[in-house]
């Protein structure tokens, strides 16, 4: 049973009697009169046992969007239900109006739509809704809560996706989908031309020449069908906020970016979320749709607090491609002991693969420097320092055993990553 505010006040209402004719008996009576009008309340209600509540909500959202759940109150009973139902979403699922009326004849079924706006990515879910039937007093109510799951995933907004067509306009230059007036270089045999000013000698084809009796020379193209894997760290060090973020948002977006534009040059992508263990995994397939497969398998990601296991990230990307392939790690340069970790497993990866590794760099620590007011502010801005000093020593130590480094702020480390994959593509390198 629950009662309503309006019994609250007619029970206020009864303290007017006590008042003025004070005694045992005057409280009796208003007590009498409460309950006799609660019972006849809860006897004129609606019975719940013949009341039913179906649930419909859509599959998928992108973070930022709105989407509507339907609930179809069903009343097969004889009487008329005047109920409140409550539908228990988690709070960051963001219900606008989780808690509505409704009024159902005898027979009859009514919807209710509740506006969900999410402000976190993952996988949201209602165990059950609660329903109260109200007499028509609505003083008092009957309580129910049915088992209705439902559950809703949100993905990510893809925001770097602003980025695509440029990145994209690029692998057409070098492939030469484009007119452009540069020369790209490649790998991979394209086709004869006549030697112009300003050609490479070194790209003469001297036996074209001789049969032609004219300077030929071979054009070359980016290298096609290469792989490309993407690890994303999902350890602490990713639950980190940096401008008002999760590290593990910004090497999403990051992974998003890069595994989209790969497959759009046509190479091979797979990714793996790893800590301890595979917490995710997608990859290129044929006729598959690899950016409706990221954006599933990252969604219910969630930072786990432990260490990342470098150990083991040798021995998975081994299991995802034994082939010479292009490695991004997404991950903190300032995790722990990298001398210990991470800059032992990258010097490993780098005697087969091409490696870069991907970094976010909180901006926060270049305001630091520059504010030196007062005392404090100095401590900051000489921790601030040692931080940076650090971030670029292990920076150096990785460049030097031949990793690639792209270390950007947030909203900057995807298009710096997109960029050091074109770099690469472009001079052959994968």
């Amino acid at each position: 049973m629950a009662i309503s505010g309006r019994l609250v006040l007619l029970a206020a209402a009864g303290l007017a009697p006590v008042l003025l004719f004070p005694g045992w008996l005057t409280v009796l009576a208003v007590l009498l009169v409460l309950g006799a009008l609660i019972l006849l309340d809860l006897l004129l209600a609606a019975a719940l046992q013949q009341v039913s509540v179906e649930r419909s909500a859509p599959a998928n959202v992108t973070l930022g969007g709105t989407a509507d759940t339907v609930l179809t109150v069903h009343n097969s009973g004889t009487r008329r239900l005047r109920a409140v139902v409550r539908d228990a979403w988690q709070p960051s699922a963001g219900a606008e109006n989780p808690v509505q009326g409704a009024e159902v004849p005898a027979g009859e079924r009514r919807r209710l739509s509740v506006r969900l706006r999410p402000v976190r990515r993952g996988d949201l879910r209602a165990p059950h809704i609660t329903v109260r039937s109200f007499g028509p007093l609505r003083l008092a109510a009957r309580q129910k809560t049915v088992h209705a799951p439902g559950s809703l995933r949100v993905l990510p907004p893809f925001n770097s996706r602003r980025h695509l067509p440029s990145k994209l306009r690029r692998l057409r230059e070098l492939d030469g989908k484009a007119a452009v007036q540069i020369r790209g270089a490649g790998t991979e045999f394209d086709s004869l031309r006549d030697y112009v000013r300003g050609d490479d000698v070194r790209s003469i084809d001297w036996r074209a020449t001789a049969r032609r009796s004219a300077v030929v020379v071979r054009t070359w193209r980016p290298e096609r069908d290469r792989r490309v894997v993407i690890m994303l760290d999902t350890s602490r060090t990713a639950a980190a906020r940096v401008n008002d973020e999760p590290r593990l948002d910004t090497g999403i977006e990051a992974a998003l970016l890069l595994g989209v534009l790969a497959e759009r040059g046509g190479d091979r992508v797979d990714f793996f979320a790893f800590d301890r263990r595979m917490r995710a995994r997608a990859g290129t397939t044929a006729g598959g749709n690899l950016l409706g497969q990221l954006v599933q398998a990252v969604a219910p990601l969630q930072a786990e607090l432990i260490e990342l296991d470098w150990a083991q990230v040798p021995a998975q990307v081994r299991a995802v491609s034994v082939h010479r392939s292009l490695v991004v790690l997404l991950t903190s340069l300032d995790s722990g002991a990298p001398e210990e970790g991470l800059i032992p497993m990258a010097a490993r990866l780098a005697q087969q693969h091409v490696v870069v590794v991907a970094s976010v760099r909180d901006p926060l620590l270049g305001e630091m420097l520059q504010d030196r007011t007062t005392a404090a502010q100095v401590f900051r801005a000489a921790a601030a320092e040692r931080a940076l000093l650090e971030r670029e020593a292990v920076s150096v130590q990785l460049r030097q055993l031949g990793v690639e480094v792209v270390d950007a702020e947030p909203h900057q480390l995807p298009p710096a990553l997109a960029d050091a994959y074109i770099r690469l593509k472009a001079a052959g390198r994968l």
